[in-house]
């Protein structure tokens, strides 16, 4: 469909660095447990992403002792790609819209669960159903490009859009990095399987409580080690 072509191109002058689009038949019902019957009505994901710096991500190691490190990777990294995405999302969505469809822009960060600690819809399925990544053992979403550094944001939409891709097969093998360096054990090491819930693979309430030890001790909460370590991002 000639849309696809133009929304690439549209996502790629905006500054996108990852385009796909995912069927999401093979996801409903997980879909609709996350989000609801609204969000698991759309048919299509547009996913898009932006590569994080190697030159901030490198640093994080560092992160205690130069407060500098994870100042500049919570904005550079974090805040601030987010709202990229977020611009590159609203910017689809409009195109959609003026060609005679639905489309609902979801947010690169945003947690509309609080006891789940989850979003209406999660970016990085749109992004592995688009052929883009597999979802690794830290639950983020591994690139053959650039690993888990990467940030997404998704355009849910009934646009009669073709698929970009397949499902990538995951590549992390016996790898254990990014359970091993968890400073709070919150990953299990058991591979993606997309019919099992998130808190088999990985306990947020883990990770949610690290980031609260920081800021109660004055530091910024940013750790990021899974995404550092991983071998596919460091190569």
């Amino acid at each position: 469909m000639k849309y696809v072509s133009e929304l690439r191109q549209l996502a790629e002058v905006e500054g996108a660095d990852f385009f796909g689009v995912a069927d999401l038949s093979p996801a409903r019902e997980a879909i609709r447990e996350q989000g609801g019957a609204v969000v698991a009505g759309f048919p299509h994901a547009i996913s898009v992403g932006i590569r994080l710096l190697d030159a901030i991500v490198d640093q994080l190691p560092n992160r205690a002792e130069e407060p500098f490190v994870a100042m500049n990777y919570r904005y550079h990294a974090y805040d601030l790609v987010n709202e990229r995405l977020d611009l590159i999302t609203s910017r689809l969505s409009t195109m959609l819209q003026d060609a005679g469809y639905e489309a609902l822009p979801i947010a690169a960060s945003q947690t509309v669960d609080g006891e789940r600690l989850l979003g209406a819809f999660s970016n990085k399925l749109a992004a592995h159903l688009a052929g883009l990544g597999w979802i690794g053992k830290s639950c983020l979403l591994v690139t053959p490009e650039a690993g888990p550094r990467a940030r997404w944001a998704t355009v849910l939409t009934d646009a009669p859009l073709e698929p970009t891709g397949k499902p990538m097969e995951q590549r992390c093998g016996d790898c254990q990095e990014c359970v091993d360096i968890c400073p709070q054990g919150a990953f299990s090491g058991r591979p993606f399987h997309p019919e099992e819930p998130r808190g088999m693979r990985f306990d947020v309430h883990k990770c949610r409580a690290y980031f609260n030890a920081l800021q109660e001790a004055g530091q910024p909460p940013v750790c990021g080690m899974c995404l550092y370590v991983c071998p596919h991002g460091r190569k």
